[in-house]
């Protein structure tokens, strides 16, 4: 037997391990069997190309725990390790550099490949454990090795009677980690950094019921059927997860089932999937589902979950993944992600941001080709998606310039535009005298359905847009587009939004419009209605209420964060009244000499008007009704 000091002078490293560099003490499991699943994939690599002159067979690791003897073991049947490997990895290299190390990391643990420069990811372990022991065997021909250690830089190293290939670590527990040898906290752990590990994890045993068939040679229906139970191995992960296999392998079922087995408690399906594999000038694979969204930007994000070599990392993968696309489900694998020593912060970096790019990219070809394929399933789902991509377009000009291919602008009557095909469509029709292509929307289809009539009855097209960052995203689009605006239908009479050369005369005098609204503003509210009169056809509505666009829109951007004017969000709501001057109303309220008469016109149909646009409500709604009541006794 031999005895020594790990090659550290430093004697506080083990209670730095504990302190500083693993923020949470439960990813030591993770550590250890990520090293027990490198030794056995090595050990694959080199029997493949003949280095192993051993049967590489099919090795699994194995979890026990040992509540008695308050051990936890995990042992693994990989490449195992000579004592001079022992000695070599275990209490060299692991240290090398270890004052340099402290010195560098001991308020905070910051280098992205700490793992690998330092090997630290085994010492992990005495986070939990107040002593570490390693029985190993190598594949080489040689003794096996027993390394015990108690978290001070003394070890002993001595033969082991171990005949097996491959490394058993017993984690002599410390009583403030009791916790540890729960099975169900063990099961917990192993669900989630282990689930998609590439070596199968065994995990105790479990009952299965088979199905044995009593008698030979008798017709089908005649055997007797018995089921018996046995005991098999619990495997607690699925080692052939979707993402490493080719897209060519799998079949949209397959998608469907990796989906409900990283989400198993999400019961409607994705809408589809983006399935990335890249592997220059950094190595990526994953699968990113839509799920359904609707219009809520208040979503859970943090749903895609990030991996390094089917190692789980982090649900948070906020850096890597651009921010659009936080929104979408899914796994990301990349070994070429820079993490601290404990992986469980990012470090800024050139290849992340190319990373993201990438992302970003594929996302929008994906996008462009779903749209191609089959434009009607993608209009079918575009309601449900729509907030991501108006996000992406608003957030990432990459995504923006690739977003005119596939984004789409529904109308109040179901039909779907491309931004090219508005432009081609609407043009004849809703070109104003200036030349100015004018869009029609509306954010409600109930709300604002009086003025999409009048719109149509004209022939034109009304858009129904209604997410809550559309003024943000218009604004954009019309920046984009000089000879382009877009004004919601509600926003002035139909003549003033599309102006055309022809103007309505109207029926009173100057002399008479300028009494109408002497005599309007003394009983409509100052504070709320801009009166504004307007020669429209006779046919038209007496009073429409409007609200300016400009103002409306820069409220909107306030309310929604990013944009408008500082402080709009606050402002009180104005509004335009539209006043026709042709219409019988008008000419009533102007000759009706008796003014408590004239105020109940005026009243009335102001509250009709706010009654269209369902602002009349409460103290306002219950006199209106009640008027309303009395006129037609």
């Amino acid at each position: 037997m031999t005895t020594g000091k790990i090659n550290v002078s430093v004697e506080n490293i083990f209670p730095l391990i504990k302190k500083f560099l693993y923020s949470d003490h439960e990813i030591f499991l993770r550590e250890l069997i990520s090293n027990g699943t490198d030794a056995t994939l090595k050990l694959k690599h080199l029997t493949s190309i003949g280095e192993a002159k051993v049967e590489y067979g099919n090795p699994i690791i194995e979890i026990k725990i040992d509540k008695e003897g308050k051990k936890l073991h995990i042992i693994d049947q990989g490449l195992g390790m000579t004592a001079d490997e022992v000695e070599k990895y275990i209490n060299q290299v692991a240290f090398s550099g270890a004052e340099e190390f402290l010195d560098k990391y001991k308020d905070s643990a910051k280098d992205s490949g700490i793992i690998g420069h330092f090997g630290l990811g085994f010492y992990s372990a005495f986070m939990v454990a107040e002593k570490v022991e390693i029985i190993t065997k190598s594949f080489k021909d040689e003794p096996a090795a027993h390394w015990t250690c108690d978290g001070s830089p003394e070890f002993t190293l001595e033969p082991a009677d171990k005949t097996t290939r491959g490394t058993e670590i017993i984690l002599h527990i410390a009583e403030d980690s009791l916790e540890f040898l729960e099975d169900s906290k063990i099961n917990q752990l192993l669900n989630k950094y282990n689930k998609f590990m590439p070596i199968p994890i065994k995990f105790g045993s479990k009952t299965e019921k088979i199905e044995q068939k009593k008698g030979e040679e008798v017709a089908a229906e005649d055997i007797d059927k018995t089921f018996t139970e046995v005991e098999v191995d619990n495997i607690i992960n699925n080692p052939n997860s979707a993402w490493t296999k080719q897209p060519t392998e799998l079949s949209d079922e397959d998608y469907k089932n990796f989906y409900h087995e990283l989400y198993p408690m999400q019961f409607e399906e994705p809408l589809f999937h983006i399935h990335l594999n890249v592997d220059y000038p950094f190595n990526l694979t994953g699968i990113l589902y839509f799920p359904k969204l609707g219009s809520d930007l208040q979503i859970q994000k943090d749903k895609i979950q990030l991996y390094q070599n089917q190692v789980y990392v982090t649900d948070n993968v906020e850096g890597i993944v651009p921010e659009f696309l936080t929104m979408l489900k899914g796994v990301i694998d990349s070994p070429d992600i820079p993490l601290n020593v404990s992986r469980s912060g990012l470090q800024a970096d050139a290849a992340v941001k190319k990373i993201s790019n990438y992302i970003t990219r594929k996302v929008a070809d994906k996008l462009k080709s779903l749209f191609n394929e089959n434009r009607a399933d993608f209009e079918q789902k575009w309601n449900d998606i729509k907030i991501v991509l108006e996000y992406g377009m608003l957030s990432e000009d990459k995504f923006y310039e690739k977003a005119g291919a596939f984004v789409l602008y529904p109308t109040v009557d179901g039909k779907f535009y491309t931004l090219e095909e508005l432009k081609e469509n609407l043009a004849a029709n809703q070109t104003d005298k200036d030349g100015k292509l004018v869009v029609l929307y509306a954010g409600n289809k109930d709300a604002q359905h009086s003025y999409i009539e009048i719109a149509k009855d004209k022939g034109y097209e009304v858009l129904l847009l209604d997410s809550p960052i559309i003024s943000h995203l218009i604004q954009k689009i019309e920046g984009d587009n000089s000879n382009m605006t877009f004004v919601r239908v509600d926003s002035d009479h139909i003549d003033n939004l599309i102006k055309k050369e022809e103007t309505t005369i109207s029926k009173l005098s100057e002399e008479e419009q300028t009494n109408l609204k002497t005599v309007l503003e003394a009983i409509v509210p100052k504070q709320t209605y801009s009166v504004q009169l307007e020669a429209l056809d006779s046919n038209a509505s007496p009073f429409i209420i409007t609200q300016p666009e400009f103002m409306r829109r820069m409220k909107e951007m306030s309310q929604s964060g990013g944009g408008g004017m500082f402080g709009m969000g606050n402002m009180p709501e104005m509004y335009n009244l539209v006043v026709n001057t042709n219409s019988e109303l008008a000419t009533s309220i102007l000759n009706n000499k008796d003014k408590s008469a004239q105020e109940s016109l005026v009243k009335q149909a102001l509250d009709l008007a706010k009654l269209s646009q369902n602002l009349l409500k409460g103290e306002a709604l219950t006199a209106f009704v009640k008027r309303s009541f009395e006129m037609i006794k």
